[in-house]
C-alpha cells in the first residue's frame, strides 16, 4: 500500500478508535469523562439524551438495547480490533460511490457496511431505514471531530442514485426491489435470515444461560438472534427453561408483551401443543422462523439428520449456535469478520 493511503488509513482507524472509546462509554451508561478534548461534556450529554429518546420514534429502541449495540461496536472499532482486520485488505486508489441501504431492524444494524466501505476507501452514500434515522447521523458527528473531512466522504441520501455499486438488506419482499432496479451494479443482496441453536443435552447450565442472550437480545428482532432449537430426543427442556429464567422482565416492554399475548392466544384456540413460562413459548415445528416471543423446536433422532436440516436450511441460517459452532452467548456478538451471509464485504469493496 502507498504511504499516502497508508497514512489515511491509520487517520481513520485512530479517528474510529476514538469514536469507539466513546461509545464503549455511552453503552455502559457512563458519566462524561476525558475521553478527547476535541469531545465537549455538552455533546456528550447530548447523545444521552437522543439514546432515552429514541424509544419515542421506534418503540423497540429502548435505551437497553441502544446501549447494548452502542457498546458492542465501540468494542470492535478500538484499534487493537481494527487494525490487524483492515491490514488483510487493500486500499481502493479509485474511490467508488457504494450505496449502503440499512435496514432498521435492531440499533445500527447497518453501522458494519459502513465502517467497511470507509475503510476500503470508498464513499458511502446511506440510505436510512425510516425506522432508524437518528443514531448513525449523531454517532457520525461525534466523529467527525476527529475526521474533519468525514462528511466530504459520507452522504445521507434519500435516494440512491449516480452510485457505482450497492450493499442493501432488507426483507424478501424488498430483495426483489433491489435486484430490480440495482442488480446491474457490482451488490451484496442480503435477505431474510435466522438463526438456530443445537442442544445435544449435555450443556451446562452457563451454556444455556447464554442462549438467553442469544434468543432475547434486541427482543429477537436480529437475523443473529436464535428463533430455532434443534434437540436430540433425550434432551430435557425444562433444563432450557431454568436457565433462562433470569430473562423474565421482557415481559414488561409492552410491543414484546403484545406478540406474547397474541401468539399464545392462537395457539391454544388452534389447539396447538406448547410450552410457556409467562414471557417465552416453544412449539413442535419444522419451520425455521418464528414470530417474536415463540421459539421452535424440533427433535432429531441422530447427528447425522441434525446436519441434513443445516445444510438444506444453509441459505436461511445467519448464525449456529451450539459445540464447535457459534460459542453459547455469542450469536449478537460477532467479530469484524463475521460477515453478515458469510459474504465477506471488505472482499467485495477491494473489487470494485
Amino acid at each position: 500500500m502507498e504511504l499516502g493511503n497508508k497514512n489515511r488509513r491509520n487517520n481513520i482507524i485512530s479517528a474510529l478508535n476514538e469514536l469507539g472509546k466513546i461509545m464503549q462509554a455511552l453503552g455502559k451508561n457512563q458519566p462524561y469523562g476525558s475521553f478527547s478534548k476535541l469531545l465537549s461534556e455538552e455533546e456528550y450529554t447530548d447523545f444521552q439524551k437522543i439514546i432515552l429518546r429514541e424509544q419515542a420514534y421506534n418503540g423497540w429502541f429502548t435505551p437497553l438495547a441502544i446501549k447494548q449495540s452502542l457498546f458492542a461496536h465501540g468494542e470492535q472499532l478500538l484499534s487493537e480490533n481494527l487494525a490487524p482486520w483492515v491490514n488483510h485488505y487493500e486500499w481502493s486508489n479509485t474511490p467508488k460511490r457504494v450505496g449502503i441501504i440499512m435496514a432498521g431492524n435492531i440499533p445500527l444494524v447497518g453501522f458494519n457496511d459502513f465502517i467497511c466501505t470507509l475503510l476500503s476507501g470508498h464513499h458511502p452514500y446511506i440510505k436510512l431505514s425510516s425506522n432508524d434515522q437518528r443514531l448513525l447521523p449523531n454517532l457520525l458527528k461525534i466523529l467527525e471531530l476527529f475526521l474533519p473531512d468525514l462528511f466530504e466522504k459520507v452522504k445521507f441520501v434519500s435516494q440512491l442514485k449516480d452510485i457505482d455499486a450497492i450493499i442493501a438488506t432488507g426483507r424478501n419482499n424488498s430483495s426483489r426491489y433491489f435486484e430490480r432496479y440495482f442488480g446491474h451494479l457490482p451488490h451484496i443482496i442480503r435477505k431474510n435470515r435466522t438463526s438456530v441453536a443445537v442442544l445435544r443435552g449435555d450443556e451446562s447450565l452457563d451454556d444455556l444461560k447464554g442462549i438467553g442472550s442469544d434468543i432475547f437480545d434486541y427482543y429477537g428482532l436480529g437475523c443473529r438472534n436464535v428463533s430455532k432449537l434443534l434437540l436430540t430426543e433425550e434432551f430435557d427442556l425444562n433444563r432450557f427453561f431454568e436457565a433462562v429464567f433470569p430473562y423474565k422482565e421482557i415481559i414488561n416492554h409492552h410491543k414484546y408483551a403484545n406478540n406474547y399475548d397474541y401468539y399464545k392466544t392462537i395457539y391454544l384456540m388452534n389447539r396447538v401443543p406448547i410450552i410457556e413460562n409467562g414471557f417465552l413459548i416453544t412449539t413442535e415445528n419444522k419451520e425455521l422462523f418464528a414470530p417474536i416471543s415463540v421459539v421452535y423446536t424440533h427433535r432429531f433422532s441422530n447427528e447425522e439428520a441434525i446436519n441434513d436440516y443445516l445444510f438444506q436450511e444453509k441459505n436461511n441460517i445467519q448464525v449456529i449456535v451450539g459445540r464447535d459452532f457459534t460459542p453459547f452467548g455469542k450469536a449478537q456478538k460477532p467479530s469484524l469478520m463475521d460477515y453478515a451471509d458469510g459474504v465477506d464485504t471488505m472482499l467485495f469493496l477491494n473489487q470494485l
